[in-house]
Order: structure tokens, then C-alpha cells, then sequence
């Protein structure tokens, strides 16, 4: 081969290479959360924000069967923030600590997508205190070892969860209900919400449920799904029972 030909291939070799990284999915870095017109790029995942306190004020408010929706201003910034349902005065200001920053959050009960969307735990007309919570707790659960679950009565048909845990092989692979008290929440993981629920029949009645819906810590609720038992999703999400496919019952 001369030595032209041979400079004519590695500049063709050099070529196909270029154009073959240049093809590659690009890496987009996700914007820092504490500033509250940030817009991340996973609209599968909620984003804890910096624990910082906010002002705003409210411009509009929708309400839902367990959220209020609040269209709210910081400063020059305008976005959506989402607080367990309850009455808000248009005009008024208001107070909150940290949130779950969402993107592209859709809401059926309004048929509609909010582009960012906040999920805090609670508002109030005065600056939030040191010793208030935070929106991690609230939305992530009480971790408290040392709390005593309380004791919740269950509902019609419901079996109690010290039940479930002491003779889970009685149930695998059944339908059942049962009735407790959200403790924590996990969101959006592997498309599921993960909902630890006690109702304070043993002192370790803790059951983890998988749901589609979004439940507030420290709600009261009744679940009917399927228990399966001995489940490793991997990544070190391993369950000796685990209650799937979970949907509200009313």
C-alpha cells in the first residue's frame, strides 16, 4: 500500500470514529434544587430541595380529593406547589420549608400537567420554626425506632398486619385488605409509590405496600393487593412479604 492510499484510510478511519462519538447520547447534568424555578430532567423521580425556608404568595388554588394545588409567587419566580387539602386565602402569604420538586407532574383529577411542581408537607401564615418538620419527614416517613405504632381499628374485611406477618404463607398469592397507618413514603421508584403502613397489632406490625397512589404520611388508609412473599427487586430492595399492586379502598 503507498503511502497515500495508507493516509487516505486513517483519515477515513478518523472520520467514521468522529462521527460515531458525535452519535452518542449526550449526558445532561440535572440543575442544582435549591433554587425554586429549577426544572429537573427526570420527571419519573421527586428531587428533595435544600432545606431552605420560602415566602410566597398565593395567586390561585385547586383543590382535590387529598391535595391542594397552590399556584404561588417567590419573588420573580411563579410555580405550582402541592399541600394536603385544605382552605387558602388568594392573596395571602405564606410559609414552607423545603419539598419534592417534580417535572411534568400530571394531575387526573384536572387532566392536566404542572411543569414543576412542588410536594410539601405543610404551609402556614408564620416562617417555619426550627423545631416544625421538614417536607423529607413528611413525605419520607416518621424513622423514629423508638415510637410505639398506634393502634388502628380496621376496617370490614380487613385481616390486622401481626396477622399477615405471623402466617404470611397463608396468604401468598391472595387478595387481601388491611388497614394502617402510613409511616413513611417512598416515591416513585421503579414506577411505584413504597408505602410502610402499621396499625399497632404487634409492636412490629410494619407492612410495605406498592402502590400507584400517593398517600400522606401519617394518613389512615386501607389497602387491598396481593401479598408476595420472599421478593428481591435487587439494589437491595428484598421483602420476606410485601403487599403489590395495592389500591385505595374507600
Amino acid at each position: 500500500m503507498t503511502r497515500r492510499n495508507l493516509n487516505w484510510v486513517l483519515v477515513t478511519l478518523a472520520s467514521l470514529a468522529l462521527s460515531a462519538c458525535e452519535s452518542t447520547p449526550k449526558v445532561i447534568e440535572s440543575e442544582s434544587a435549591e433554587n425554586s424555578s429549577t426544572v429537573f430532567n427526570d420527571a419519573s423521580t421527586p428531587q428533595v430541595t435544600a432545606m431552605e425556608d420560602h415566602k410566597v404568595v398565593a395567586k390561585e388554588a385547586l383543590n382535590t380529593t387529598r391535595y391542594t394545588y397552590l399556584n404561588v409567587t417567590e419573588g420573580e419566580n411563579t410555580f405550582w406547589i402541592a399541600v394536603p387539602r385544605q382552605e387558602v386565602e388568594i392573596g395571602s402569604t405564606y410559609y414552607f420549608k423545603g419539598g419534592l420538586l417534580k417535572k411534568d407532574f400530571f394531575s387526573q383529577e384536572y387532566n392536566r400537567v404542572f411543569e414543576t411542581l412542588y410536594l410539601v408537607s405543610n404551609i402556614s401564615k408564620q416562617p417555619a420554626g426550627s423545631g416544625g418538620s421538614t417536607a423529607s419527614d413528611v413525605f419520607s416517613g416518621d424513622r423514629s425506632a423508638n415510637a410505639k405504632p398506634e393502634k388502628i381499628e380496621p376496617i370490614k374485611g380487613a385481616i390486622k398486619i401481626s396477622e399477615l406477618l405471623a402466617n404470611p404463607a397463608k396468604y401468598e398469592g391472595k387478595r387481601i385488605i388491611v388497614t394502617g397507618k402510613c409511616t413513611k413514603l417512598n416515591a416513585n421508584i421503579m414506577n411505584r409509590n413504597w408505602i410502610h403502613i402499621q396499625d399497632g397489632s404487634a409492636d412490629k406490625s410494619d407492612l410495605t405496600v406498592t402502590t400507584t397512589e400517593m398517600i400522606q404520611p401519617g394518613a389512615v388508609v386501607s389497602f387491598e393487593g396481593i401479598i408476595v412473599l420472599n421478593k428481591d427487586f435487587g439494589a437491595g430492595y428484598k421483602y420476606d412479604v410485601l403487599m403489590e399492586e395495592a389500591v385505595v379502598k374507600k
